[in-house]
């Protein structure tokens, strides 16, 4: 595990420093004195993660002679990433030249590390929850406008992760974390396909700073729930590491997100909220999504491929113009419309082009079955250890019915132009029947219960 670390930190384009393990709050000091040298703190937090680890970060900062401004504590006891608290910290931040040390998780993180850019100045993070993966990925998930989305900006310069305090977020914090890790589980069988097509090529190091170990790291969901430091550990690293990757491969989030995460970014973009007002957590989101993957590729793998009607499918394939009609009718009145065409247009085939894809999967079907068989994880153990966790698995663990939850995955194809899953459907002319039968009465989720 150290190695792929060195490895990723090596190659990390902003993250310069991480300190990972029990105890080491201590180095918080340090951390900030050889990052940030002759330069002021301001800790940023909310009350709970004040209490939690932000007291003791400022006791340390100040024994070791680092100087601090007062830190600024969010005292909504339901903070959320939306922006009102962007143009808060905004004018908090632009009256000093003080570096922010978020002490916190998703939201906390998240704000600092977009209001830090907004100043055009680096920031560290004080991890206090194995929530999910965005601490050193380079973007802000924020809801402005009504709407949740992701602000380009860099991550943090340096990261402290002390196990003795994630251990003791709750359940389910670290049951989301363990629902966003375990989505690289099936958003790597997706760049497997897409590797095998040629539609986007796996990079062999930012692969490999995810996917080594990560069958390890959730191998513990059981120790995860009641906060076992080991498995608390492989979680946050694991976590850790798939925003490295991001951070080794700029191109996209390919190497940590494929289908799975266009169902969250599909219910965000449709404003779900639960029955209490407040949208399920991202990784809640994503642990739904990944039954949905592995589903879909249960069928995938079922299938006859060596012996595939490539003319049947390339017959079925809709040309541009009626693709665009669908998908302006699908999303009808949302707003969505031309934003929607736009990632159709940009990931649509010809016909010849749809031949070519579909003999590369036939022609190399062998190999990339026992590929994906490899990577993948079928979906009764991924329901067991998601529920063992405290996880979703149900829609109604999450307050949605089953008919909207279909019509969200249905949709969820047309919102990113990244080859997941749900195009090879699509390509196969085979999505609608998929999704009928994932839920019909033998299926994971039957509709009529």
């Amino acid at each position: 595990m150290e190695n792929r670390v060195t490895m990723a930190l090596d190659n990390a384009t902003t993250t310069k420093a991480l300190q990972l393990g029990c105890g080491v709050i201590s180095t918080v000091g340090d951390v900030f004195a050889q990052q940030f040298a002759g330069r002021k703190a301001i800790i940023v937090a909310d009350k709970t993660t004040w209490h939690v680890a932000g007291a003791k970060v400022a006791e340390i900062l100040a024994r070791d002679g680092i100087a601090t401004c007062e830190p600024y504590i969010f005292d909504e006891p339901e903070m959320h990433a939306e922006w009102k608290y962007i143009d808060r910290l905004d004018a908090v931040l632009a009256q000093t030249d003080a570096v922010a040390i978020a002490v916190g998780s998703g939201t906390i993180n998240d704000t600092t590390k977009l209001c830090s850019a907004h100043q055009q100045r680096p920031y560290m993070v004080v991890a206090t929850a194995a929530s999910m993966d965005g601490y050193v990925a380079s973007g802000a998930s924020i809801t402005k406008d009504g709407k949740k989305q992701t602000f380009a900006c860099p991550a943090p310069k340096a990261v402290v992760a002390d196990v003795d305090i994630i251990a003791g977020a709750p359940e389910a914090m670290t049951a989301s974390g363990y629902g966003d890790l375990f989505a690289k589980v099936p958003a790597g069988a997706d760049w497997i396909v897409a590797d095998v097509i040629g539609n986007e090529k796996i990079d062999p190091l930012s692969w490999s700073i995810v996917q080594d170990g990560l069958h390890s790291a959730l191998a513990d969901p059981e120790g995860a729930r009641r906060g076992d430091k080991h498995a608390i550990e492989q979680l946050i690293e694991g976590l850790l590491l798939g925003g490295f990757a991001m951070q080794a491969y700029p191109k996209t989030s390919r190497p940590a997100s494929g289908a799975e995460h266009q169902v969250s970014h599909m219910l965000n973009m449709a404003n779900f909220t639960m029955a209490n007002g407040n949208m399920p957590s991202h990784g809640f989101q994503v642990s739904m999504g990944v039954l949905v993957s592995l589903s879909l590729y249960e069928y995938l793998l079922e299938m006859d491929i060596e012996h595939l009607d490539i003319e049947a499918c390339v017959e079925a394939w809709p040309s541009l113009e009626e693709q665009e009609a669908h998908t302006r009718n699908t999303f009808a009145g949302s707003g969505l419309e031309e934003f929607c065409v736009g990632e159709i247009r940009a990931k649509y085939v010809s016909r010849d082009q749809l031949r070519q894809e579909l003999t590369a999967i036939r022609d190399n079907w062998s190999t990339l079955r026992e590929r994906l068989q490899q990577q993948l994880v079928s979906v009764a153990e991924a329901k067991r250890r998601l529920q063992m966790v405290g996880a979703p698995t149900e829609p109604e663990d999450i307050d949605i019915s089953r008919t909207y939850l279909k019509e969200i995955i249905y949709k969820s194809q047309f919102i990113r132009r990244r080859y997941t899953i749900m195009d090879v459907a699509v390509r196969l002319n085979r999505y609608e029947e998929w999704l009928d039968r994932l839920f019909s009465e033998r299926g994971l989720w039957p509709i009529d219960r």
